[in-house]
């Protein structure tokens, strides 16, 4: 059986798409766990480095309600990576992971800018960001034809 370059592409995609949300899901749950153990050694590493970059020290204090916040979000990224590998055929779940992480974006740049110039900050709307983009590009990709 011969398939077409269009059914090829498609199904290459759509692995690459659910190889994608398998491995987000990981790295998400993983640094969700981080934030919520051991949140003060994460705002450390970055301080030990911003002297050397040019930022400013944040200060070291991951406790409290906003880590609950930080780890109630890291979870539902996990779990929205996680439907998007089990349930690619839904564009829904990519859409939903690619607003909560363009929002932490943009707002991590506003903070920064308006702010305090903190190189974590920096960092965040920078990984976000790309994270939101390469999602929107793989997400267009892989549904293309179910709009």
């Amino acid at each position: 059986m011969v398939i077409s370059k269009k059914e090829y592409d498609t199904g290459l995609w759509l692995r690459i798409y659910k190889l994608t949300g398998l491995f987000l899901s990981v790295i998400f749950g993983a640094a969700g766990l981080v934030f919520l153990v051991i949140p003060n050694k994460v705002l450390i590493f970055f301080n030990d480095i911003s002297p050397f970059l040019g930022f400013r020290e944040s200060p070291v204090e991951g406790v409290g309600f906003y880590l609950i916040l930080a780890a109630a979000y890291m979870y539902l990224a996990t779990l929205l990576a996680f439907m998007m590998y089990k349930h690619p055929e839904n564009p829904s779940f990519s859409f939903l992971l690619i607003s909560g992480k363009s929002a932490s974006s943009i707002i991590s740049f506003i903070v920064f800018i308006i702010h305090y110039q903190f190189l974590i900050y920096l960092i965040n709307g920078i990984v976000d960001g790309l994270i939101a983009v390469g999602l929107i590009f793989l997400s267009r990709r892989t549904h293309r034809g179910s709009r």
